[in-house]
């Protein structure tokens, strides 16, 4: 199969330009090592677990591959989550060799990673924003488009935002934001990235940790059928978010979209967690295997990709494929330009 060498490859010594997203509670070993098998960047999401957990999710893939996988740290303090430094300190003595930052900056983290031979990430939502985590001693930055799933950082599009940085820094760019196939790593590829940051296409496959119902409403969702909203607040207040439209969000347009605290169904328990804790129907927490009730009334974190993931697949398959689509179509592109 035809790979890419890019300076995000030859950075994180991958076969491809392939990042899987930190999905949130949707991460688990088992799908960080698929893809890291295939020759992609696995992730892990680790802000909402304790330190004990943590740490087994890291040593857990780490036996489970020999590839490369990171570990993503939210900063935001509004998510009422562990403290950061200490978080910090948990993911290097488990090991991890990359660590990326989100929401927040990366810079008070960068030198304590780097002591532990760490390469660091950090998310960025414009030229300014990127130019200062490479200032800040960060090895590669994210651009996050709007169209992603998921909370959602900034504003602007992935189609402005990636050149826009990758003209500001000397340090690789990884785009994210409504890619799901080949095409969209090509289409990344020429902006100016050195790899792509795929989350929804990830979220459908059969390694990742969400329950059925979840899965079947993204993968039945088309690129219009998302909603960029603050609706699902209860857990991270005013942090701006992408969702597969459901009965919980037309209620709450067809009641006029009331502030919290006025909107329809406030304390609705929906559903419930594998512990049995109650989650009401405006909670961020996302729908893993265990949870039973309502599902469909949960926030369903996707992307405007959603539209181009219509089948489930193992994750190590969706790396191969993308990487040869995208070769594919850069190829036809030389055709076309020679026939011309």
């Amino acid at each position: 199969m035809t790979g890419f060498d890019t300076a995000a490859t030859d950075l994180l010594g991958i076969d491809h330009p392939v990042v899987q997203a930190p999905i949130g509670s949707a991460t688990c070993p088992g799908l960080a090592a698929a893809v890291a098998d295939a020759g992609g960047l696995g992730h892990l999401a680790v802000t909402w677990r304790d330190r004990e957990a943590t740490s087994r999710a890291i040593a857990e893939t780490a036996a489970a591959t020999d590839g490369t996988f990171a570990v993503n740290l939210v900063l935001d303090e509004e998510t009422g989550v562990l403290d950061p430094a200490e978080h910090v300190e948990t993911v290097l003595d488990a090991g991890a060799e990359v660590v990326s930052f989100s929401f927040g900056d990366a810079g008070p983290y960068v030198a304590r990673c780097h002591d532990a031979g760490a390469t660091v990430f950090q998310t960025v939502t414009d030229a300014e924003s990127a130019r200062e985590a490479e200032s800040a001693g960060v090895d590669c930055v994210v651009t996050q488009g709007w169209e992603a799933g998921g909370h959602v950082q900034g504003e602007v599009a992935t189609m402005p935002l990636v050149p826009r940085v990758a003209d500001a820094v000397d340090v690789p760019v990884v785009a994210a934001g409504g890619i799901a196939d080949g095409r969209g790593l090509a289409a990344a590829l020429a902006l100016g990235a050195d790899a792509a940051w795929l989350g929804t296409r990830f979220l459908a496959t059969e390694e990742a940790r969400v329950h059925r119902v979840y899965r079947d409403r993204v993968l039945a969702a088309s690129e219009s059928e998302t909603a960029y909203t603050t609706l699902f607040d209860k857990g991270w207040p005013g942090m701006p978010h992408r969702v597969v439209e459901n009965e919980t969000v037309h209620r709450w347009r067809e009641a006029g979209e009331p502030a919290p605290g006025e909107r329809p169904g406030e304390s609705d328990t929906v559903a419930r967690s594998g512990d049995g804790d109650p989650i009401e129907r405006y909670d961020e927490a996302l729908a893993t295997p265990a949870v039973s009730g309502v599902v469909d009334d949960m926030a369903l974190f996707a992307g405007q990709s959603a539209g181009l993931t219509d089948e489930r697949r193992p994750a190590g398959e969706v790396v191969t494929t993308v990487v040869s689509e995208a070769a594919a179509t850069l190829d036809g592109l030389d055709e076309r330009r020679r026939d011309n």
